[in-house]
Formats: C-alpha cells, sequence, structure tokens
C-alpha cells in the first residue's frame, strides 16, 4: 500500500474529508472564542479573572460531552452521536449571538462545550476503526490537521470580521455547521467492526469503566489520563489566551489578531510532518519529540520580547503543539479493544478536559495578580515535560498493529 493510499481510494477520502469538515468547524468554533473574548474584554469591561471563567466553561462542557459521547458511541453507534454533538454546539453557537450578559453567555457556552467535547473523540473512533492498519495513524493526524482549517477560518473571521461587525457575527457564523450534520447523515456509516461486535451494546457503562481499568489496561490509562490532561492543560491556557498574551506583550487588539493569524498557519505542516513520521518512525517518538520541542517553545514564547523573537516562538509552538495533538488522537484508539474503545478514549479526554477548565482560570488569575508571561509560560513548559515523560516511559508502541477485538 502507498503512503497516500488512503487519499487515493474514493469510500476512505469521502470519509475522512467528511468527518474532517465536522472536526474543522470544531476547530473554528474554539478558536473564535479566544478572539472574541479579547473583543469582549474590552466590550464589557470584563476581568482577566471573568476571561478564564468564560473559557473554562467551554471545557466544562467539554469534559462532560466527552465522557457522555464516548459511552454514547458504544452503545448507539459514532455516526449518531458524531451528527447530535454537531448539532448541539452550532446551535449553542448561534444563540451565542443573542447573549445579553455574561451568566447567559457562560451559560450558552458551557451547552456549546458538550457538544465540542462529544464530538472530537467519537470521529477520531470513527475515523480509526475504519482505515487499514498500515494508514490508520496516518488518516487520524490527516483528520486533526482539519483542526489548523478551523483555526485559520476563525483567525480570518476575527482579522476582516470582528473589527468590522462585531463579536455576535462571528458567533453567528458558527451556526451555520448545523447544516453539514444533514449531509453527515447520508455519507458516513458507521464502521463494519462496530456493527459486527453486538457485545458493544450490551455492556453497561459501568463494566466499561470497570474494564478500561482492569489489569490489562491500567497502565494505559493512566499514561493516557496523564497525557490528556498535560496536552490539554497547556493548550487551553495557552491558546485561548494567545491573542491576549500578544496584546500584554504591547501589540494593539488587531495587531494581535494578524499575528495569530500567522502563528496558525503553521498548525499545517505541523500536523503534515506528523502524519508522515507517525507511520515511519512510530506514535511514541511523533508524542515524545514533539511534545519536547513544544516546551522548548513555550519557553521561548514566554521569554519573547521582540517582534521577531514573538512570530518566531510562536510559530515553532503551533507547528510542534499541533503535531503532537495529531499524534494524540491517532495514538489513544488504538490502544483499547472494540468493546471499550469509545469509552476508553472519552473518558482520557473528559480527563484532560478539566486541565482545560483549570488552566485558563490559572492564567486568568496569575495575569490579574500581575505574574510576569514568562512564570507562566515557565509552568506549560514543565506540564507538557510530564505528559512526553508519561508516553516514554509508560506507553506502548502500536504502530502497524491490528486494532483489537
Amino acid at each position: 500500500m502507498t503512503k497516500l493510499e488512503v487519499l487515493r481510494n474514493p469510500k476512505q477520502r469521502k470519509l475522512l474529508f467528511s468527518a474532517g469538515m465536522s472536526w474543522l468547524f470544531d476547530a473554528m468554533e474554539v478558536g473564535m472564542i479566544s478572539f472574541i473574548v479579547a473583543a469582549l474584554a474590552k466590550e464589557w469591561s470584563l476581568s482577566p479573572g471573568q476571561v478564564g471563567v468564560l473559557t473554562s466553561i467551554n471545557s466544562i462542557g467539554m469534559a462532560l460531552g466527552a465522557l457522555l459521547a464516548g459511552a454514547l458511541a458504544d452503545r448507539f453507534g459514532r455516526k449518531a452521536i458524531l451528527m447530535w454533538t454537531l448539532l448541539i454546539f452550532t446551535i449553542a453557537s448561534g444563540l451565542s449571538a443573542l447573549a445579553t450578559g455574561f451568566a447567559v453567555l457562560c451559560v450558552l457556552r458551557l451547552i456549546a462545550g458538550i457538544g465540542l467535547g462529544g464530538e472530537l473523540p467519537v470521529a477520531s473512533t470513527l475515523v480509526s476503526e475504519s482505515m487499514p492498519t498500515a494508514e490508520r495513524g496516518r488518516a487520524v493526524v490527516l483528520l486533526e490537521s482539519f483542526w489548523a482549517g478551523g483555526w485559520i477560518v476563525s483567525a480570518l473571521i476575527a482579522n476582516f470580521v470582528i473589527p468590522e461587525y462585531g463579536w455576535r457575527i462571528a458567533f453567528a457564523i458558527g451556526a451555520v455547521p448545523a447544516f453539514y450534520a444533514l449531509y453527515l447523515r447520508r455519507v458516513i456509516q458507521d464502521p463494519p467492526r462496530y456493527k459486527q461486535n453486538k457485545t458493544i451494546r450490551k455492556t453497561t457503562f459501568r463494566e466499561k469503566v470497570a474494564a478500561v481499568w482492569s489489569a490489562p489496561h491500567r497502565r494505559t490509562t493512566i499514561m493516557l489520563w496523564i497525557l490528556w490532561f498535560t496536552v490539554i492543560f497547556s493548550y487551553y491556557g495557552m491558546f485561548l489566551w494567545l491573542p491576549s498574551v500578544v496584546m500584554a506583550k504591547g501589540f494593539t487588539l488587531v495587531k494581535s489578531f494578524q499575528y495569530v493569524l500567522i502563528m496558525t498557519l503553521a498548525q499545517l505542516p505541523g500536523y503534515f510532518t506528523a502524519a508522515y513520521f507517525i507511520e515511519r518512525y512510530g506514535r511514541k517518538f511523533v508524542l515524545v519529540v514533539y511534545l519536547t520541542l513544544t516546551a522548548v517553545s513555550a519557553i521561548a514564547f514566554g521569554l519573547a520580547t521582540t517582534e521577531a523573537a514573538i512570530l518566531t516562538a510562536g510559530i515553532c509552538l503551533s507547528f510542534f503543539n499541533l503535531g503532537a495533538w495529531g499524534g494524540l488522537y491517532a495514538y489513544s484508539p488504538e490502544l483499547y479493544p472494540d468493546s471499550v474503545r469509545s469509552t476508553g478514549v472519552g473518558l482520557a479526554t473528559s480527563v484532560g478536559r478539566i486541565g482545560g477548565v483549570l488552566a485558563p482560570l490559572m492564567v486568568g488569575m496569575l495575569v490579574q495578580r500581575e505574574v510576569e508571561i514568562s512564570l507562566i509560560f515557565t509552568i506549560f513548559f514543565v506540564t507538557i515535560l510530564i505528559g512526553a515523560a508519561a508516553v516514554l516511559f509508560l506507553g506502548r508502541e502500536t504502530k502497524g498493529q491490528e486494532l483489537a477485538e
């Protein structure tokens, strides 16, 4: 099989593109929040603590969504849950455009987060189960690359829509993907291996959780929970605050959006290089190397003061961090058998989302207390290295292995 056969096979290409577009819309929604809060902080005179709450409330919803959707997808199918999660977050996004105050917006962002958090692990599991072994890792990383596309779209909206028409229009645009669910209903099918495994729908949620923590999977579960927590903690702490941090370094709102757009473009080559290395050198190689270089980029970004240094460090941060995300989503579904795969990934993602709640709150609190940006990014440096160490010492390589029945 050639390296690009997954793209040459019409059925696999259609699945990858269809699931990828739902992933793109998810990323667009998350990305827009980082830009919208920067604009809202000015318009509504929000404190750094309130900005932290608004970004964290989304992650609380994502934690609930990942937990519920993972278990529901094992019971009712990947396709059905993928469509419902897509509908939930897009409708909530559209309603966010009508928010009249901080509390109302927080409630709507919680609901949107439930859909966002549920869609990601279900989509990656669906693609992972539908691809041949030799192309599985690369396919999931390519799926993850649509995340960069979503961030690029959100950055473009931030540059050309928010300054001219306001943040409400940006939220309204986030409701458009609801129509995409109708398309998904026609073109996406559950993987054959899911349909064949009748025991998936007979096992209770409690039994699945017990299986995830049983002796054969305990080491894997510990490793994944540490990995997901550290990756999401650092990602949401750094990237949701990126426009605000660039502003804190002395640049205007518009200039901040422009710089983040440039940094976001670096995500695509990060994904594509990870897609190449993941089938050549393995999952552990990609995760350990890319996470380590993400940590180095984080400390460099925290210390950067000049325009060139901020851009260079930000570009490297985007490149390596999102490449690591690709490896994370490719690796996780390969570690569990069919009967608990979506539940196992959903639980790990849900634990990780706790980091997504804590990190923005922490950054908001530290910024409010006028703690140096360099110190804040040192915390992320240490956190990311802990995640890399967990993979190095606790992880097992899955490159070239068939998914477990």
